[in-house]
């Protein structure tokens, strides 16, 4: 498996002992954040959070109520206007310095959420790094968010067009990337001068948890990010999008809750930023080279355990060296070591819980009786945990229900092609359209097909595209709106135009 293989320097790992984790957990705030406090639920309520490589509960978090929620927006409004007004230098040194300190507890966030997730250690790692860094890169494109003053195209007058941030915004993050989808959200917001209230998943609280703290620690203004984690997404989602103090929904989740979040969304006529789901088509042309390809694969599908919207679905290989590539995959495959993330020879966790890991099953067994066959794997790890074995699923059939939704886990089907055109047009037949992965040495080729196929995101020859300097979205099913690179501020702010009588008139 391509991961990272040598640590940043930051990184200073300690014996992972029961003790150490205990001491971890222990440190993480378990209320809610409203305006720069940590409190109880209204009700008092609770939810547990669990490790999913073991079933038991790592710590309990206050549970917030629609009445919480209600509270973080009242101090998001409430901080909305000074922020708005604060120097851009001033948001973008806030930036830098949470960039700072989630880099000094690069392991303690590591940490957390291989314990809440499940992802090797190797692997949280390297979403520190990641996270780390839409920080570093909204605090340098803070102070360069440009307007622009023209004059009109007759002559007679002054054009000023200017970016306000939009407002209070909700940020609805997933379970399955902790800290990266919280700082791709949250630094963009801070950088436009958005107010924000945080709703992480259930799942896998706990890093978001401790991130804000940490952007407490960097010196962002109580009541400028609100955190209210919750067993219940509707109580939080619900009463926020009918409030008109709310300008903006950000969510990145299933395509089924996003299509209902833009319903409601849309009675108040929110901004909507969608990062939904995704059916990654990995096509590998007849004049690949091979190892680059099965190298690529393998960090394209088994990253975060294949439990990632980007995450290669679909591998459509050409005839001529389908068997050649499914030799090599398979066997790729066959040398992972399934396990606990903290174990150091382990890089495939759990999946996130038995649902999923039974969702995942059960889409590999209709894909056999449909007439695929298991090159290896194919089957749940028996034991504590919800682990299931890595695939490689051969002569899939193109009406196989594995192909046409997303899986969400260490499994690879594969298919064939035989012409460009059919690549194009395989490639095509699915709703969804964020990333998309090709394999050839013909430039040119690569060229064409990218210009044909319908995804957001294409990666040439690799199989890891995200960066925080590119903007990361898809079309169709997949989403609106695009985080990360330039584009990713633009989404947290409106463009407001100012017509300026000609001052040499004095008209």
């Amino acid at each position: 498996m391509t991961v990272t293989s040598e640590l940043p320097s930051a990184f200073q790992p300690e014996a992972l002992t029961p003790e150490r984790e205990a001491t971890l957990l222990a440190s993480v705030p378990t209320g809610l954040l409203i305006g720069g406090e940590w409190v109880d639920a209204s009700d008092g309520g609770t939810f547990d959070v669990h490790d999913p490589a073991t079933g038991q509960v790592l710590a309990t978090l206050a549970s917030a109520t629609s009445e919480d929620a209600v509270a973080a927006l009242d101090a998001a409004d409430a901080a909305q206007a000074a922020w708005a007004r604060t120097a851009p230098r001033t948001r973008s040194e806030i930036l830098r310095r949470a960039f700072d300190l989630v880099t000094e507890r690069a392991e303690d966030f590591a940490l957390l959420m291989t314990l809440e997730m499940g992802k090797p250690l190797t692997e949280a790692r390297a979403e520190v790094t990641y996270g780390a860094e839409f920080l570093r890169w909204f605090a340098e494109e803070t102070v360069r968010d440009y307007g622009r003053y023209l004059t009109t195209p007759e002559g007679k007058n002054k054009i000023l067009v200017q970016h306000k941030p939009v407002g209070p915004c909700l940020l609805i993050t997933p379970w399955n990337f902790p800290l990266a989808m919280a700082t791709r959200k949250v630094a963009p917001a801070v950088a436009a001068g958005c107010t924000m209230v945080l709703k992480p998943a259930k799942l896998t609280p706990l890093t978001a948890q401790y991130f804000a703290q940490t952007m407490l620690d960097a010196g962002l203004p109580a009541g400028v990010l609100n955190v209210v984690s919750s067993a219940s997404a509707s109580g939080i989602s619900c009463p926020l999008l009918k409030d008109s103090r709310l300008r903006k929904v950000s969510f990145t989740g299933s395509t089924p809750v996003g299509k209902r979040l833009m319903a409601d969304a849309a009675q108040n006529v929110l901004r909507t930023s969608m990062e939904l789901g995704g059916n990654a088509p990995f096509i590998v042309f007849e004049d690949a080279d091979l190892d680059a390809a099965v190298e690529g694969a393998m960090a394209a599908k088994m990253r975060n355990m294949g439990e990632a919207c980007t995450a290669a679905n679909r591998f459509l290989v050409h005839e001529t060296v389908a068997q050649e590539f499914t030799r090599k995959f398979a066997a790729a495959m066959r040398a992972l070591t399934t396990g606990r993330g903290t174990d150091p020879a382990t890089n495939v966790g759990p999946l996130i819980d038995g649902g999923a890991r039974d969702d995942v099953h059960a889409l590999v067994s209709a894909a056999i009786d449909a007439g695929a066959v298991a090159v290896t794997g194919g089957a749940p790890v028996d034991g504590p945990g919800y682990f299931y074995q890595p695939t490689v699923l051969a002569n899939v059939p193109n009406t196989a229900a594995i192909l046409g939704q997303e899986i969400f886990g260490p499994v690879a089907p594969i298919t064939t092609f035989s012409t460009e055109e059919e690549a194009i047009t395989l490639a095509n037949a699915s709703e969804y359209g964020l990333a998309s992965y090709l394999y050839s040495r013909d430039f040119n080729k690569l060229l064409r097909v990218a210009e044909q196929i319908e995804f957001g995101m294409v990666g040439f020859n690799a199989g890891v595209i995200s960066n925080a300097a590119a903007p990361f979205g898809g079309v169709k099913h997949s989403g609106l709106g695009r985080e990360g690179g330039s584009e990713g501020i633009a989404e947290y702010t409106t463009t407001q135009y100012i017509g300026i009588n000609d001052p040499y008139t004095g008209r």
